[in-house]
Order: structure tokens, then C-alpha cells, then sequence
């Protein structure tokens, strides 16, 4: 039975048990809005002072200093309106269907934060599951049964160094495959508010790169990000890379009033359309280029209360109508979302986004279909895709809880339940939703994710 055939009394009561939950539980907060330790008093000074213990190690398998870890995510998405699709997201883009997005194992030997001295390290991180359709690098893994929803992914293989060199914090080096640095949400589920994901990860910025990323820490306020690669979800090979030229990747990152508030600024610029589509047609697609630029601030004015901006805008050179008009005509999408994230208590935090984002040309914002829709697409292949009657504006509110149990057995190193409601609107009348039959989409939806 799907959840489109559940009674109407069903969901009401499954909500009720939510909010009457949110008054009884016992929470913790996400890693990513956890609370300072309230300090303890300083000794007598009859007292001499303990020694500082040392931080504990990162939860998880270690195995000669490499970390171990295995995380499974899994959710469903209502639509009383019963589409084919939930239009306006990827990941869960498939209606009154229960998924398994992602089983991601990893290998790490991450490097110390504090090293003063040359280090090194490495990750490996693999995925399988319905999140693959969209993530994969392009060329890899893609002819493992491209045709099922739940396929196999590499999210992350690359060497990490620190090099004590130039600057007071050294510089960080990270060579290989890597998810991109730019925006607020992640690939992995863990450190994400939601369940879905905001207009801007799905539409407006890359997810993984392919190069070198170097991290100068010129001082303890201030990161400057350097990056050479082949491109957004790009690697190498005639169907890994889908033009010839090559990205950069620049920004800054500031910290300021003691950590409560980062500003993270970064720019992601190279051609992203595929020669395979333009090249017959007598364009060069080295020449188009697609400048992803994305501002994140996060302050946290509490020890329970975090707000975080994120700014976004991207665009493509060549644009949606050029092959009509036999020129490139640019295509532009810009939006801001607003997060704020409340810890209510020691295992509930909760968490809101509001987000206004403008599709300027109905370039950027599309669904897909087919499970290799998307690869398709990217590799300039024809596929059948799903947008808006035209350009318009989306906006969205979602409303959600992560809920942290206390008490989990040891094997177990973290465990969330994400229950959100959600609300799309396109405030263009262009029918985006629903099959293009409406203006507006609400969903509920909840994952669970379990890390050991």
C-alpha cells in the first residue's frame, strides 16, 4: 500500500503524535547546532589545576588511526495530490514511495586540526541507493544498472595534506574526488536540517568536483579557497567529462566574534553545457560558461538558537534559447533561503527554511523522470524532463523536527528522525507542480538516519 491510499485520518493522527511529541521527548541537538559545555567553575587557588583531558577520539571503527563508518538514510514523501513527481526536488522526488537514498560507507584518516607539523590523510566514501541518480560523477558507475532507482555511487576518493608552509595556519591540500565546498546543505544527510533539499543545492550549484582544492589558513579569521577541476560532477574520459575545458573555484571564509559568525563566500566558474549537444549545432561549448556563486552567513545568537543566510546566483552563457535564435542568449537564477535551527532541548532541535528562488529564463529548475534522466541530461543526451509552462519564481516553506534519541547502544553512533512538512508555490502562475496542473505543491515527509 502506497501513502497516497492512506485515510485522511491516518496522517492527522501521525501529525497530532508529532507535535504531542515535541512537548515530552528528550532531545539532543545535530552535531551542527550542538551547544557549548556550560564551563566549569576554575579550582580553589589552594587547588592546583587538573591537567586538560584529551578530546576524544570522533565516534566510530578506528583502525590504526583510520576511522570506519557505515550510515543508512531512509524516508518517504506524501503528496495528497498523488503526481508522478514532486517537482522542485531530486532526491525525494518520487511520491508516496519509501526510499532507501543512501547506504554510504567511509574510510577516513582525517587530518588533525591542530597539526603544527606536515600531515596527511585520505577519504573513500561509497553510496548506494536512490540519491546515486543524482550525485554520480559523470563516466563512473553510470552503466551499473543506470535504469534502477537504487544505484552505486564513489561520493569521495581523494589524499588530504597540511602543509606548514607560507602562511600562520599552513595550507590544506585536497587532491581527487570530492563533494563541493560551496553552499550550506550536504550530500550527507547527517549534517543537513531537512529531509528534502533547498532550490538552491538541487538547481543552483554543483555537487562534486574532480581536481585540486587548497584551503590557505592565512589566519584565524580568515580561509582563502583555491580550486583547478574539470567541472561540475565531471571527472575524466569521453563520458565522464562532457566538454574539454576546465573550472576554478575561488572564495573566502571568515570567522568572526569568536566563532558565532562565519561568512562563507565562494565562486565556482568553467563551462558546464555538454559538446555532445552544442557541437552539431556549431557551437563551441568551451567557450560558454557557468559561474555558480553562493554565500552562506551563519550566526548563532544563542547557545540554542542559529540563524544561517544563503545567498545564490548562477549563470549560464549560453542559455536555453540559443539554439532557437542561432545565438547564446544567458540564462540567470538567483534566490536566498532563510534556516533558523532551535534546540529545544537535549534531542530535539527545530528547524525552519523559508526560500524565495527565481528562475529567470526556466533554465535551472527541472525534474526528471527516468532514473538516468539526469545523467543523460548532463551528458547532452536527449531525455524527457519536466519544467515549469515558463520562467517564473518558486518559493517554499518547511517546518521540521530532528529528533536525536538518548540511550543508543554503543555500535550505534548517531540516530535521526526528520519528520517536515513542506509548501512549494511558483509565484508566476506557471503550473508548475503536480503534473503542471497547479501552482502550489505540500508534502510530509520524514527520514530516519542511522550511523554506526
Amino acid at each position: 500500500m502506497t501513502l497516497s491510499q492512506l485515510p485522511l485520518s491516518a496522517w492527522l493522527a501521525a501529525a497530532a503524535t508529532i507535535v504531542t511529541g515535541l512537548g515530552t521527548a528528550s532531545a539532543q541537538t545535530p552535531p551542527t547546532s550542538a551547544a557549548p559545555p556550560t564551563p566549569a567553575s576554575p579550582p580553589a587557588a589552594t587547588e592546583a589545576a587538573p591537567a586538560p583531558a584529551a578530546e576524544a577520539p570522533p565516534p566510530g571503527f578506528w583502525i590504526n588511526g583510520i576511522h570506519l563508518s557505515a550510515q543508512i538514510e531512509a524516508g518517504v514523501t506524501g503528496n495528497f495530490a498523488g503526481p508522478k513527481q514532486n517537482f522542485g526536488q531530486l532526491t525525494t522526488d518520487k511520491p508516496n514511495t519509501v526510499l532507501l537514498n543512501q547506504i554510504l560507507l567511509t574510510a577516513n584518516k582525517p587530518l588533525d586540526p591542530k597539526a603544527t607539523d606536515f600531515d596527511w590523510g585520505f577519504k573513500l566514501q561509497g553510496l548506494y541507493g536512490s540519491d546515486a541518480r543524482y550525485y554520480h560523477f559523470l563516466g563512473e558507475l553510470d552503466r551499473v544498472n543506470p535504469y534502477a532507482r537504487n544505484q552505486l555511487d564513489i561520493v569521495e576518493a581523494d589524499a588530504l595534506f597540511h602543509l606548514p608552509v607560507l602562511l600562520e595556519g599552513g595550507i590544506d591540500v585536497k587532491a581527487g574526488q570530492y563533494p563541493t565546498p560551496l553552499g550550506f546543505e550536504t550530500i550527507d544527510p547527517s549534517t543537513n536540517p531537512f529531509y528534502s533539499h533547498s532550490y538552491i543545492f538541487n538547481f543552483g550549484l554543483p555537487f562534486k568536483h574532480t581536481g585540486v582544492l587548497t584551503t590557505s589558513h592565512v589566519s584565524s579569521l580568515l580561509d582563502v579557497y583555491l580550486g583547478v577541476d574539470t567541472g561540475s560532477n565531471t571527472t575524466f574520459g569521453p563520458l565522464g567529462e562532457n566538454n574539454s575545458a576546465v573550472g576554478f573555484l575561488t572564495g573566502v571564509n571568515l570567522t568572526l566574534m569568536g566563532g558565532n559568525l562565519t561568512v562563507l563566500a565562494l565562486t565556482h566558474i568553467g563551462p558546464e553545457n555538454a559538446s555532445r549537444a552544442l557541437s552539431p549545432a556549431g557551437f563551441n561549448a568551451d567557450g560558454y560558461y557557468r559561474y555558480f556563486n553562493d554565500i552562506v552567513i551563519t550566526y548563532k545568537a544563542t547557545k540554542e538558537l542559529t540563524f544561517t543566510t544563503e545567498l545564490n546566483l548562477v549563470r549560464d552563457d549560453f542559455g536555453a534559447t540559443g539554439f532557437a535564435a542561432r545565438r547564446p542568449s544567458p540564462a540567470n537564477a538567483f534566490g536566498v533561503a532563510q534556516y533558523i535551527s532551535y534546540a529545544y532541548s537535549d534531542t530535539i532541535t527545530l528547524n525552519g527554511r523559508a526560500e524565495i528562488y527565481r528562475d529567470d529564463n526556466n533554465f535551472f529548475v527541472a525534474g526528471f523522470g527516468a532514473n538516468n534522466g539526469f545523467d543523460q541530461f548532463q551528458k547532452g543526451f536527449a531525455t524527457p524532463l519536466t519544467t515549469a509552462l515558463h520562467a517564473t519564481t518558486y518559493g517554499a516553506l518547511t517546518a521540521g523536527v530532528t529528533y536525536k534519541p538518548a540511550g543508543l547502544p554503543p555500535v550505534i553512533s548517531g540516530l535521526l528522525i526528520r519528520p517536515e512538512v513542506r509548501w512549494d508555490t511558483d509565484l508566476g502562475g506557471a503550473r508548475a507542480f503536480n503534473g503542471n496542473k497547479d501552482n502550489s505543491q505540500f508534502t510530509i515527509a520524514s527520514d530516519v538516519v542511522l550511523t554506526f
